[in-house]
């Protein structure tokens, strides 16, 4: 994505068309619009060819292109559990590897990066029951690599909305549920982690379609995306009317949720009520 965006102003800069740079490279204007999107991997041929159609004769600037396409193309950590990854979910965890900032709201279930390996579990069954007791294995494994991205020094920030509802729906069992409420309890102490319940004395609310998740980059040329995953597939949604609509009900839903710091002690009472030892 970083590389599409520069590919992009320097095209733009040039005043020079998808149609033509596309020629240039013995393909067409649709795939230089999804190489400027990050959507496709990159030819390093086609990288040199369309630098010097944009002018771009400097070698430090044209090695550090060239160097940023390599990386592109590197095997990413998911690339080994392909078996279990569908396509669609792959595009996501490029997102979410490469964000800033996470914003979730999530009405049913436990975000992801958040989710113990026991209630990953139960979740996983709801969708894959005759998966066999390997499979299902890497498919926790998966959701557990994953959650690594917020510890590393770069790490993204995540800002979590959880509905009340996807508390009290006893995934997994009592247990599994105690263990996991105890895990977001000692997640609202994570430095780049906030965590914020929904309650049910809220009543309805702006995001009536459903749980999405907000992912923004810290290249500022990098737009927002809005990912809604559905049952066999996903949508992703960038054009600017689209993401300020989601953007504008998430901050909705982070005003009338319980403030931040008040979430370990809601959760703890949560806990006690619903699931007692």
């Amino acid at each position: 994505m970083v590389l599409g965006g520069q590919l992009r102003r320097l095209r733009e800069r040039r005043g020079i068309s998808r149609e033509k740079a596309g020629w240039e490279i013995r393909s067409s204007e649709s795939k230089i619009s999804r190489m400027e999107l990050g959507r496709v991997s990159f030819k390093e041929r086609d990288i040199a060819d369309l630098l010097v159609l944009y002018g771009v004769t400097d070698q430090h600037e044209r090695a550090a292109l060239l160097a940023l396409a390599k990386q592109a193309n590197a095997p990413n950590w998911w690339n080994g559990y392909g078996d279990v990854l569908p396509t669609w979910l792959q595009s996501y965890l490029g997102l979410e590897t490469a964000a800033k900032v996470i914003r979730s709201y999530e009405v049913q279930f436990v975000p992801g990066l958040l989710q113990t390996p026991d209630y990953a579990r139960a979740v996983i069954l709801l969708g894959h029951g005759k998966a066999s007791a390997e499979e299902l294995d890497r498919r926790v494994a998966l959701r557990v690599e994953r959650q690594k991205v917020l510890d590393r020094e770069s790490g993204p920030r995540l800002w979590a909305v959880i509905d009340e509802a996807a508390l009290r729906r006893p995934i997994g069992g009592a247990d599994v549920m105690r263990e996991q409420i105890d895990a977001l309890i000692a997640a609202t102490a994570h430095p780049r982690v906030q965590v914020q319940l929904l309650p049910f004395e809220v009543g309805g609310h702006a995001a009536a379609g459903g749980a999405y998740t907000i992912l923004r980059f810290a290249d500022r040329e990098l737009p927002d995306v809005v990912y809604i995953e559905q049952l066999t597939g996903a949508l992703y949604l960038d054009k600017r009317e689209d993401v300020d609509h989601y953007a504008v009900t998430m901050e909705r839903l982070a005003v009338e949720a319980t403030p931040p710091e008040e979430t370990a002690a809601r959760l703890a009472d949560l806990r006690q009520s619903a699931y007692p030892e």
